[in-house]
């Protein structure tokens, strides 16, 4: 790749073709696609004006094709010294997206929308429902706790009821009855026992 390191001289006849560019030229390849041209002439065109537009097409030609061998060669340049640099295309990414989000932030839709929503903020309309929905979830809340003290309440009392007491005596009696003796080390009743316990018990 020596020809990208050239300097590119455009007063040149080669016009920055590398040496190695050129041996794929045909020689008197233009001369001849000139004459076959040249012997067809548009309508509505006279001979000499054809002649000169094609002359005027084959200079630009050149110059695109020169334009793009500086452009090529000034891409691999501006790499080089990004190189040299440590910018990478991640960073530049990086970049790209802080600055498109800076020019988001200063434009006038962004900040058109952002007084929109502190005016809507500030607004009659925001401020009685921003009030309503506090007053809401403060009267939920106090419904809740309401709730769970008579829940408890309920409770508290069913379990001082006289059926319920009755009810725990006799569940404690059947306890007793069943698992009572191991805990005064008296021996393991057998299953017949633990049957006939069983049958006497009051329901």
């Amino acid at each position: 790749m020596e020809s990208a390191n050239q300097d590119i001289n455009l007063n040149s006849p080669n016009k920055g073709l590398g040496v190695d560019s050129l041996t794929d030229v045909p020689v008197g390849g233009a001369a001849s696609n000139a004459s076959n041209a040249a012997s067809t002439v548009p309508l509505g065109l006279t001979e000499e004006e054809a002649e000169e537009l094609r002359t005027e097409l084959s200079k630009v030609e050149e110059e695109i094709h020169t334009l793009r061998q500086v452009l090529s060669a000034k891409e691999k340049h501006s790499y080089e010294l990004k190189r040299k640099l440590g910018l990478s295309p991640l960073n530049e990414f990086k970049q790209n997206i802080t600055k498109g989000w800076q020019d988001v932030q200063t434009s006038n839709a962004y900040l058109s929308a952002s007084a929109t929503l502190e005016d809507i903020s500030r607004s009659e309309a925001y401020k009685k429902t921003q009030e309503t929905l506090t007053q809401a979830g403060q009267k939920t809340s106090a419904a809740l706790s309401t709730m769970g003290t008579a829940i408890s309440k309920k409770l508290g009392d069913m379990r001082n009821s006289p059926t319920f007491k009755s009810f725990e005596d006799k569940v404690g009696n059947i306890k007793h009855k069943v698992v009572g003796g191991r805990g005064d080390g008296e021996g393991v009743q057998s299953p017949a026992e633990t049957k006939s316990v069983q049958d006497n018990a009051p329901f």
